[in-house]
């Protein structure tokens, strides 16, 4: 592959987006001369060869994370079951939707099994597409059954080849977005290139293809990239109208595709929310962004069967709630700095207050819990307290909702992204607060005003909305791992966008006292040229190596178990497990779940951890009537769990249920003062014994080195 040397295009073609555009050639008279030939012809082949190498890295993304893929399973070789293994945990639940529409014998009849799902879990009818975000996997599977390519093209290679062509889109996006705040291609390709080199940091497409965060966050950057034009000024009333559709359509879009798009679009309305109280956009503009916002997740609402969870969102409740305060504080802008500092406080606590008060009332209505476990992790995460509750504390101990570890910074200086991040967020935050303040002061002194505009000038509308983007998404980064694909693909088209644009040089350069529009425009396209230069030279042998480095899939164990089951169990048993292995079961075998890893819903939560009892210090006939009760044939106990080491004691799933049960935990170590030693020992060790009060009610019937399963007695 040639992936960095392609990104690597000649920049004599952007000789004229440097220019002011309203540039013209002047006779002494004063008339204008018309040159349809130079500026213009400059112009259009400048943004001909940055959309042609736009396009390029995105399809050059696309293949370089599809070849990891391979060469990292050699999925073109494995057998279909160890494909469908490679989807691990909820990937897996999900793909196994879009396996289930392509294998129905109708697609009515698809969407019907859908809808009136028995499957995904026990004595219990659910509809799919309420609950789950998988109009994606719908989709795909109607236009798969309806073009022409099932002789040529398996079912899992159109899903994957999806994923992986988003990953174009999300590039070009990305590029697209730095482009338009800098008003050079090079910051796109330089944005990409950041991208690609701190692939580890800024996607996991190529191992997790089936998350929702994969379908989501390619149209999310689409959406950023529309509010980017969007705040430009000047706009035509038609390009305003156009940009205001395609920020419509990206935000239904992304709030389809991810259950927590309401999290990540209540930040979004933070950051518009705080520059509009400072006078940093423009107030219409920023009104018709709160109103897409709420009719995209109302419009996803409607398709989700009326969600509950979604009603119940903080977003829907905080965009209403500044638009009524709105409303009541009509003269917010007005007055001095002391006055308007008092209504912004004043504005600010009746926001806050309303958005309380209204999600408080639509829960109540709607008698909605299905979100309590995130409030509760996040109240035990921040320390408002300490908590048992085992789902809030099943969260606290995955890594992946941990604190951002430092080693991510250390891999993102390799390749001079987080010193560039670094550089232009402490000038635009500078900018930002200097503009801010004499925002709020409303002066007007002559003398100011030739410094206001230099400031004025680095932080545009659409520079201001990208540097609070940035700080609250690093801030959400910070405080949980999980979430920093949102922000470290940001951070590189802002810290490419300081590098590549001509406010930010000029504002060092005057306040280094060496300002020339000459220098300027030489150190505007030195800078992002010798960075490229230098990330070409030192990553373009690793990215080799990458590609040439070839692994094989390898679970015999997991394989094993999920070819016994199709072979020797019925089509209608129940299994009991873990959450994530019996994502894998229903994927492989089809067979009915008691428990799932979407876990945006309390009756499953309260399930789940019922289940789960297998792993606690339970008698056999508790345990027994708990799987009973749930309609269980069988249940796979996982050695992994039972003895696991991966996490340290108190993070155990074993402890958890321990704490949460009020029993004493094993091993060395504090324990709480109320907690009790229990009267039975841990399930899945005991039941291994074959003891006259296990046999009664299981019998074992499959084991492996990993896995054991066991077939419940059905007692009258």
């Amino acid at each position: 592959m040639t992936t960095i040397r392609q990104r690597r295009v000649g920049k004599g073609a952007e000789a004229a987006e440097d220019q002011p555009s309203e540039e013209t050639n002047v006779k002494p008279d004063g008339k204008i001369l018309s040159d349809p030939t130079g500026g213009k012809l400059c112009s259009i082949l400048s943004v001909a060869v940055g959309g042609i190498v736009a396009i390029s890295l995105g399809l050059l993304t696309s293949v370089y994370v599809a070849t990891l893929h391979e060469n990292d399973l050699w999925f073109s070789n494995i057998k279909e079951v160890e494909r469908e293994i490679s989807f691990r945990t909820e990937c897996g639940l999900y793909y196994s939707y879009y396996k289930q529409m392509i294998q129905a014998a109708s697609i009515q009849q698809g969407l019907h099994g859908l809808v009136y799902d028995n499957k995904t879990e026990s004595v219990r009818t659910i509809n799919i597409l309420e609950r789950m975000n998988v109009y994606q996997e719908v989709f795909l599977s109607i236009l798969y059954r309806i073009l022409p390519i099932q002789q040529y093209l398996e079912p899992v290679y159109f899903y994957i080849y999806t994923l992986f062509g988003l990953q174009a889109v999300y590039v070009i996006a990305l590029y697209v977005t730095s482009w338009l705040l800098s008003g050079t291609w090079l910051s796109g390709l330089l944005a990409a290139c950041w991208y690609i080199t701190n692939r580890v940091d800024t996607t996991r497409v190529e191992f997790t293809i089936p998350l929702r965060e994969n379908w989501a966050l390619p149209f999310f950057a689409v959406q950023i990239a529309a509010i980017t034009y969007l705040l430009r000024t000047h706009l035509q009333p038609v390009q305003e109208r156009l940009t205001l559709m395609a920020v419509f359509i990206a935000t239904f879009l992304f709030s389809l595709a991810w259950q927590f798009n309401q999290f990540m679009m209540l930040i979004q309305a933070l950051a518009l929310f705080i520059l509009d109280c400072l006078d940093m956009l423009p107030t219409a503009k920023v009104t018709w962004l709160y109103l897409i916002q709420i009719s995209g997740l109302l419009l996803v609402c409607i398709l989700q069967f009326f969600n509950s969870m979604i009603l119940g969102s903080l977003l829907i409740s905080f965009n209403v709630s500044v638009l009524i305060a709105r409303t009541i504080q009509k003269n917010l802008k007005k007055g001095g700095l002391l006055n308007r500092l008092g209504k912004l406080i004043l504005h600010v606590l009746l926001v806050l207050c309303l958005t309380l008060l209204i999600n408080k009332l639509i829960k109540k209505i709607l008698s909605l819990e299905s979100d309590e476990h995130i409030f509760k992790f996040l109240k035990a995460k921040f320390g408002f307290g300490a908590t048992r509750d085992f789902d809030a504390n099943l969260y606290l101990c995955e890594e992946a909702f941990g604190l951002l570890p430092l080693n991510t910074f250390s891999r993102l200086s390799s390749t001079l992204l987080f010193y560039a991040y670094g550089f232009v967020l402490f000038l635009l935050t500078a900018a930002a607060v200097i503009v801010a303040f004499r925002n709020l002061s409303g002066s007007n002194q002559v003398q100011l005003k030739e410094k206001k505009e230099e400031y004025t000038v680095t932080l545009k509308p659409d520079a201001a909305y990208s540097l609070v983007h940035t700080v609250l998404f690093g801030c959400l980064a910070l405080s949980t791992m999980r979430m920093k694909y949102l922000w470290t693909s940001h951070m590189c088209v802002f810290a490419s966008f300081g590098l590549c644009s001509t406010e930010v040089w000029k504002l060092v350069l005057k306040c280094l006292h060496l300002y020339t529009s000459q220098r300027t425009r030489v150190i505007k396209y030195s800078v992002p040229i010798i960075t490229l230069l230098y990330i070409s030279f030192k990553f373009w042998p690793g990215i080799m190596d990458e590609l040439s480095e070839l692994r094989e899939f390898y679970d015999p164990d997991t394989v094993e178990l999920m070819n016994w089951i199709k072979s020797n169990t019925p089509n209608t048993a129940v299994f009991a497990g873990s959450m994530q292995l019996l994502a894998g079961v229903k994927l492989c075998t089809g067979r009915t779940l008691t428990n799932h890893p979407h876990y945006e819903d309390k009756n499953l939560r309260e399930r789940t951890k019922q289940i789960y009892q297998i792993y606690a210090k339970r008698s056999p006939g508790d345990v027994y009537g708990i799987l009973r009760s749930f309609g269980t044939d069988y249940v796979i106990l996982e050695d992994s769990i039972c003895y696991e080491r991966r996490h340290s004691r108190g993070c155990r799933l074993r402890d958890l249920l321990d704490v949460a049960n009020g029993h004493i935990m094993d091993g060395l170590g504090e324990n709480e003062p109320d907690l009790k030693p229990s009267s039975y020992p841990r399930f899945c060790e005991e039941i291994k014994k074959n003891l006259p009060s296990y046999t009664m009610h299981f019998t074992r019937v499959f084991q492996n080195k990993t896995f054991h399963v066991y077939k419940l007695a059905k007692h009258k």
